[in-house]
C-alpha cells in the first residue's frame, strides 16, 4: 500500500520525515511513503529545501493520506485552489493529520463532530473551526486519525502500520529505531497510545 505523506511549503521536518522514515522500514512488506507536494521542491519552516517524490494528484490513488504541519497551514487552507487537490475519501483510505494538519481536515470537512488532537499554537485556530481539541498526542476513529506534537508523529506512523500489517510489524519498527535500553516503553507507549484511538468507533 502506498502512503502520501502531504507536504506543504513551511513544513516541520519531524511531521513529515519521523513519519516517511517509519513507514518505509515496512517496504519490504508492501507499504511505502512518498512525501507529496504541491511544488516540484518545497521548503521546511527552518530553510531545507526538499524535492517531493510524488505530485498532489497522488492523494487520490494512496491507501493513505497523512497530512503533515507547518507554519503556513494557515495559508494552505485559505487558499481554493491548493485545498481542491486534496481529493480524499475515508471510506477507503486511511486519512491522519499531525498538528495544524488538523486544519485542513476540518476545512475539508473530515472532521465532523469527531475531537482532535494539535499542537499548542494550532489549537485556537482548531477550535475556531468548530473541532473540539484534546489534551492527548493521538485519537483516531474509524479511518481517521489526529495527532499533536511533532514527537507524536511516531504515533501516525504506529497506527498506519498496525492498520496495514498489523501490530506485530509495527512492534518491529518501533524496537528498531527506539533508544537503547528503552525499546520495551517505547513500544508500548506507542501501541498503548494508538491502541486507545483504534478503540473508538464512530
Amino acid at each position: 500500500m502506498q502512503v502520501a505523506v502531504v507536504t506543504f511549503d513551511g513544513f516541520n521536518e519531524l511531521d513529515s520525515f519521523i513519519a516517511s522514515a517509519l513507514i518505509n522500514r515496512c517496504r519490504k512488506d508492501g507499504l511505502e511513503a512518498f512525501v507529496t507536494t504541491p511544488a516540484p521542491v518545497v521548503t521546511s519552516m527552518n530553510g531545507v529545501e526538499v524535492t517531493g517524490q510524488r505530485p498532489m494528484d497522488f492523494v487520490a490513488e494512496a491507501g493513505v493520506v497523512l497530512i503533515g504541519s507547518g507554519v503556513r497551514t494557515r495559508e494552505v487552507v485559505a487558499d481554493e485552489r491548493l485545498i481542491s487537490t486534496l481529493r480524499l475519501d475515508p471510506s477507503r483510505q486511511l486519512v491522519g493529520a499531525q498538528c495544524s494538519g488538523a486544519l485542513v481536515l476540518a476545512r475539508l470537512g473530515l472532521l465532523g463532530s469527531m475531537p482532535a488532537c494539535t499542537d499548542v499554537k494550532s489549537r485556537p485556530f482548531v477550535e475556531a473551526c468548530g473541532v473540539t481539541v484534546l489534551d492527548e498526542p493521538f485519537h483516531a476513529e474509524e479511518n481517521i486519525a489526529t495527532a499533536g506534537g511533532c514527537l507524536a508523529s511516531q504515533y501516525l506512523a504506529t497506527w498506519v502500520i498496525t492498520r496495514v500489517l498489523g501490530e506485530d510489524a509495527a512492534r518491529d519498527v518501533l524496537g528498531y529505531v527506539a533508544p537503547v535500553g528503552e525499546e520495551r516503553e517505547t513500544v508500548e507507549r506507542a501501541l498503548g497510545a494508538v491502541g486507545a484511538g483504534r478503540a473508538t468507533v464512530r
